[in-house]
């Protein structure tokens, strides 16, 4: 049975990520350990190998652990990692932070995707595995049909990101935000619309608003900037996505993606219009099927008024593994131009699901 030390598992992606595990009953096949970085000697969860949590600190510990699933955010990774494998340690580090992403030891994992890259990699003796970023994974996830033909020359995109996928603190942030720019209902009931603007406006500048872990006003508003600035005028978040995405594929050659990343003040889940030039002119039908054929988590929404706001949304996609891709269609700049907009819950496949997923593929080679 494959020993894990998990740590990070109370954070929002460890909480996502325990739930999906118990839900598809992996702890039965797993010998989990659960480490703590503030509560070392308290009980342990459910499901657990012993009854308490163990010190996250101490990397002789974990390394008795044939893997180590971490959660726990960058700055963990940094202390843990190197000792980890200074020390010997020759296990699998599955990790949901970018700390290593980039490391040329390291494969990103997005098995419906790149899983007979996993596969390889392992057979090559590859021993770090990381989650890629949330949109880079959602956007791949949607258009996997298309890039497994060979049909995407380059990809446009505009994103709107979820305020969890910033953290737990922002998150709450974000719902602070609302309570303080909410008005009773006997007030709006006697306000003019134009009254209501005016008022939310004016609460949104307002310096008690706040704003200290979000850095602005989300509530009632987007903000087009995620992450710090490049040389190149892009955000990180933007700079990410062709450099993530040739790595999960593989490719040779650069995968050409590059777009504007907001975030909007929505709860979970991330938005993605997408302007895709393909490598030649396709039928609409066809290509719809193609979309459809990428794996068995992609749901076509229909382009009509009714499906897209009732299928094709944030609350509509929340808390489920489906890959909504919608709006559907030719674009005016010509018949190699594709649109499309896509939803999913960055939550999963932008962050839990590939870990317990690979965690599967790691149980499978162990027989």
């Amino acid at each position: 049975m494959l020993r894990v030390g998990f740590v990070g598992w109370r954070g929002m992606v460890g909480t996502v990520l325990l739930d999906r595990m118990r839900s598809q009953g992996d702890l039965g096949s797993l010998e989990l350990h659960f480490f703590s970085t503030s509560n070392a000697g308290g009980p342990a969860p459910d499901g657990a190998a012993e009854p308490l949590l163990q010190d996250a600190d101490d990397t002789a510990r974990l390394g008795r652990c044939d893997a180590v699933l971490s959660c726990q955010g960058g700055a963990y990774t940094s202390y843990a990692y190197p000792q980890l494998r200074s020390s010997g340690w020759n296990g699998y580090w599955i990790d949901a932070s970018s700390t290593l992403r980039l490391d040329d030891d390291a494969t990103l994992v997005l098995d419906p995707v790149n899983g007979d890259r996993i596969r390889k990699r392992l057979a090559e003796g590859c021993r770090t595995f990381v989650g890629s970023n949330c949109t880079v994974s959602l956007l791949l996830m949607a258009t996997a049909g298309l890039f497994r033909e060979g049909l995407v020359e380059w990809v446009n995109t505009t994103t709107y990101q979820a305020v969890s996928g910033a953290g737990a603190r922002k998150l709450t942030e974000l719902a602070r935000q609302i309570s303080y720019l909410g008005l009773p209902h006997a007030e709006l009931e006697r306000l003019s619309s134009v009254q209501v603007e005016a008022s939310v406006t004016r609460a949104q500048g307002a310096d008690t608003l706040p704003v200290a872990e979000i850095g602005a006003p989300l509530a009632c508003n987007v903000l087009p900037w995620i992450d710090r600035a490049m040389e190149s005028g892009q955000t990180r978040e933007e700079w990410k996505a062709s450099v993530e995405a040739t790595k999960i594929l593989g490719s040779e050659s650069p995968v050409i993606i590059d777009g504007t990343c907001a975030r909007v003040d929505a709860m979970r889940c991330h938005s993605q219009a997408l302007c895709i030039k393909l490598s030649r002119d396709i039928p609409i039908d066809e290509l719809r099927a193609i979309l459809g054929s990428g794996h068995s988590w992609v749901r076509l929404v229909d382009n009509s008024q009714a499906a897209t706001l009732q299928q094709l949304t944030p609350a509509a996609v929340a808390g489920s593994l489906d890959i909504a891709v919608g709006r559907i269609r030719k674009l005016g700049m010509g018949p190699e131009y594709l649109g499309a907009f896509t939803v999913g819950d960055q939550l999963l496949w932008g962050a839990a699901e590939p870990l317990r997923r690979l965690l599967g593929i790691l149980r499978e080679q162990r027989g």
